[in-house]
């Protein structure tokens, strides 16, 4: 089979310019290493924004998806199907949820947790009950209605009339709620860490008092665990830490680990509402994805897997403060997990897209959650040796910086 020759100038002559891709095109990884099409290595800390749960290839998924491949790729949903029974079967043992609804991205996952709080509450309350109350800097994805309840305003504006019904508050600040939430709320949208908004972890006083302002309201409590799900923080869901208990959770990115799905989790109570013919994804719940994700569920919903995390969070927290102990850059490391942001020092403010590049010339992925903090979100089971490697390419990126 003739394969074309393609390389980085071809993405702008052919491609929609939304994107800014670096000028690198990788072409193979096996765990958490990386390599394009000149042969050069990379560490990948960046996990394909918090996407590649178990690294690169990992056999287990390999084997996953190959096997399935070789059976049944789709259906539609007038057919279920196995893989999609046994994946929901266990998020539901493994969670609060009695309910699974398949999509093939956060954002129709969100769009799914929303559109079906507005249906509950018109069911039980009425049309008048259907405004939402999101946080500032949350992100919730790209569909009109998710960057509406988005609390960024460059991601919504130059698209029409906004949708209506949506307030913005302050996030971890429980007073800012307590003064716009109302018998007209129909749902409250939190992310238990912000991830594009700076990696900024709700405090766990903060969720329990959110989740008990909706009760008085008789409100829906949203998770969009997007980002921080799947292990992502050191246990299958953020909410777990705070034993804050959600009415719809959304997850995305580390579910298959590198194969488009993703999952709305929900209760009897709630998923009635979403009756034959209310909702739908043609591709959700295909079998190739539902087996890839039961395969990531598997390996990641174990002690060992789960438990490494908080080890490897330490060893990625403590390398980066050494680091700017001799390099002063970062003025603090937040997150949870393996969801690390490393804030910058005011003499580095605006400076994140330059050291992702300079990091990216050194061999090593990382990202940006805004200009000031340098995101990392790598491999769940990511060898030690990669950290080490990977802060060392960092500690050379920066000296590259500084000159």
């Amino acid at each position: 089979m003739h394969t074309t020759q393609v390389n980085r100038s071809d993405f702008d002559r052919v491609m929609v310019p939304n994107y800014a891709p670096v000028d690198m095109i990788p072409v193979r990884g096996a765990g958490s290493r990386l390599w394009d099409q000149d042969g050069h290595e990379y560490i990948d800390l960046a996990g394909g924004i918090a996407v590649n749960a178990l690294g690169h290839a990992h056999p287990g998924l390999i084997e996953a998806l190959t096997d399935q491949a070789g059976k049944l790729w789709h259906l539609s949903n007038v057919l279920t199907n196995e893989p999609a029974l046994r994946l929901a079967s266990k998020l539901i043992e493994a969670t609060f949820a009695d309910k699974v609804f398949f999509a093939n991205s956060g954002a129709e996952a969100n769009e799914a947790a929303f559109k079906l709080a507005r249906r509950w509450a018109h069911d039980t309350a009425g049309p008048q009950k259907h405004e939402i109350i999101a946080c500032t800097n949350s992100f919730h994805g790209r569909t009109l209605f998710t960057v509406s309840v988005g609390g960024q305003a460059k991601y919504s504006q130059g698209f029409g009339p906004a949708l209506e019904g949506i307030t913005h508050v302050a996030y971890n600040d429980i007073e800012a709620l307590r003064k716009v939430i109302s018998a007209r709320t129909c749902a409250v949208v939190v992310e238990p860490v912000q991830g594009e908004g700076g990696v900024i972890p709700a405090s766990d006083e903060y969720l329990r008092a959110v989740r008990q302002l909706c009760d008085e309201n008789q409100a829906l409590l949203v998770f969009d665990e997007v980002q921080s799900g799947m292990g992502r923080t050191g246990k299958l869901f953020a909410y777990m830490h705070s034993g804050v208990q959600p009415d719809i959770l959304t997850s995305a990115k580390s579910l298959g680990g590198g194969f488009p799905i993703s999952a709305m989790l929900t209760t009897d109570r709630i998923a009635g509402h979403f009756g034959v013919g209310t909702h739908g994804s043609t591709y959700g719940g295909n079998p190739l994805g539902c087996a890839v994700a039961e395969r990531v569920l598997d390996i990641v919903n174990t002690p060992e897997v789960l438990q490494g995390i908080e080890h490897r969070h330490q060893l990625l927290a403590a390398g980066l403060m050494e680091i700017s102990a001799d390099i002063p850059v970062f003025a603090s490391v937040r997150g949870r997990g393996l969801l690390i942001g490393a804030v910058l020092a005011e003499a580095w403010v605006g400076q994140a897209r330059q050291i992702q590049e300079a990091a990216q010339r050194q061999g090593l992925l990382v990202l940006q959650a805004g200009p000031d903090v340098v995101r990392l979100a790598p491999s769940l089971i990511i060898p030690e040796a990669d950290i080490t490697e990977g802060l060392a390419r960092l500690r050379n990126a920066l000296g590259e910086l500084v000159g």
